[in-house]
């Protein structure tokens, strides 16, 4: 019995001097390559100051509309992609549970009841019945650091469905603004194509006035007929996209499409842009990206794998014991003498497996060097997408006021045309080309002020803003 407990105090001792060695490389976090500020020129109110966690984390309120605010609430509740994220968060901890638990001993308990009875060929034919219950415990010693790192993998695992989950989180809350900015301008657009169609009408009522009284031509009305005719069929069109808008805002709401018609039958402008933007350095939006933290993780995932593979390579041991109580009658079983153990250490060391263990280290390894590439790549795309957020941002402003300006020379020149036109001195032909420049400057300024809005709702995105407001854990 000394010699017994001897012997497991050896091998306690032995796990706790080599119990913090591991096999497999150490995991070196990544610097990710960022330039010192960005390539894009920052005008219209972009600045390099560090930006407002404030503004970032609640970008949308800058919108000032009191129902998208709403549907940003309803979306983070209700959208089943957000919700499958959530899912996958759980499964990770699950899973880093599981692998945890594998450092620990594990303890069964037993216990049963058997009757039997010999042959009556081979023996006396009789019956016994015999009872037992016990305990029965193990551990696998982790001497070389496989357990552990499948634990720290699995823990890497866990921490990028976090960032996955605060990634889709970002796309979302952008999603719901683009598509309600959507329904907006559809709106608008809508009404003005409406009040074109209004004025083109009562034009052609006029000159069909006229060329019954035999004061306009024929080719007048019926240039006046095909300038309203397609105007009025430019109109479906803005319909359906803007019951597709509507119907795709539902959907991210994680509500049934056409839902939303009542909410949204108010048309609402959308309002200016913000005066000055703090966009910061190339180096904090890196760090602030979940897409990028994600890739981060899963390269430390990746990395540990390796480790896990490698201990393969070595010997395995085991603790394992039982101690119990046999007898053969139920009465008997808690007398002295009806005890039963048995322990003792146990080694397992594969020594030949045709090079299954080296090829899946070298599995593991490559696909760390994919998850490095991985997280190199992701880096790349984000510079690239915010350096193209600011450019967007910035030059659609100018390109918003050349057509602000254009729209109202064409109001000007349509008003001009029309006069005279009353007075003969032009014929329909120079109307007809005032009325179609003014309606498609005013359809396109709408157009602009909504990619406006948009370029700044990409640009948040581009920036990582919004999922500090809602942290998934």
């Amino acid at each position: 019995m000394h010699r017994t407990i001897l012997c497991l105090t050896v091998i306690f001792m032995w796990q706790g001097l080599t119990g913090c060695a591991k096999v497999g490389p150490d995991y070196l976090r990544p610097d990710p390559v960022a330039p010192a500020a960005w390539q894009a020129p920052l005008d219209r109110g972009l600045s390099l100051e560090p930006s407002e966690q404030q503004v970032l984390a609640k970008w949308w309120t800058l919108l000032k509309d009191p129902l998208l605010d709403s549907f940003i609430q309803q979306a983070i509740a209700g959208n089943l992609d957000l919700e499958q994220a959530r899912a996958r968060l759980l499964q990770a901890r699950a899973n880093r549970d599981i692998s945890s638990a594998g450092l620990f001993p594990n303890l069964d308990v037993s216990g049963s009841v058997i009757k039997s009875r010999s042959s009556g060929d081979r023996g006396n034919g009789t019956e016994a019945t015999s009872y037992s219950t016990g305990f029965d415990a193990g551990w696998e010693l982790d001497l070389f650091g496989g357990k552990r790192r499948s634990v720290e993998a699995a823990q890497a695992q866990l921490e990028a469905s976090r960032d996955d989950l605060r990634d889709v989180l970002v796309s979302l809350l952008a999603e719901v603004a683009l598509n309600y900015v959507d329904v907006r301008t559809f709106q608008t657009r809508l009404q003005i194509a409406g009040d074109n169609l209004a004025s083109q009408q009562e034009t052609f009522e006029l000159i069909e006035a006229r060329y019954q009284s035999g004061l306009a031509n024929e080719l007048a009305l019926q240039q006046a007929r095909y300038l309203a005719a397609g105007t009025r069929a430019q109109m479906p069109t803005l319909r359906t996209s803007l019951f597709s808008a509507a119907n795709r805002l539902a959907v991210l709401l994680g509500r049934t499409p056409g839902s939303l018609t009542e909410q949204l039958q108010d048309m609402v402008p959308l309002l200016g842009l913000p005066l000055s933007i703090a966009v910061g350095i190339p180096a904090e939006t890196l760090q602030r990206r979940p897409d990028i933290r994600r890739a981060e993780r899963l390269l430390a995932a990746q990395t540990a794998q390796i480790g896990a593979a490698t201990a393969d390579l070595y010997p395995s041991f085991r603790l394992s014991g039982s101690i119990g109580l046999e007898a053969l009658s139920a009465g008997r079983l808690f007398n002295s003498g009806s005890g039963s153990y048995s322990f003792g250490p146990s080694f397992s060391w594969a020594i030949f497996d045709a090079g299954a263990i080296a090829a899946n280290i070298r599995l593991q390894s490559s696909l760390q060097q994919e998850a490095l590439a991985g997280y190199k790549a992701t880096v790349l795309s984000a510079l690239e997408e915010v350096e193209n957020a600011l450019v967007a941002y910035a030059e659609e402003q100018d390109r918003h006021e050349a057509l602000k300006e254009s729209a109202e020379a064409a109001e000007l020149a349509s008003t001009l045309a029309e006069i005279q036109y009353q007075a003969g001195l032009i014929n329909f032909t120079e109307v007809l080309d005032a009325r179609r420049s003014l309606l498609s400057f005013q359809d396109q300024l709408a157009e602009s002020a909504a990619t406006m809005t948009g370029n700044l709702i990409r640009l948040y995105k581009a920036l990582g803003g919004g999922w500090t407001s809602f942290v998934p854990e």
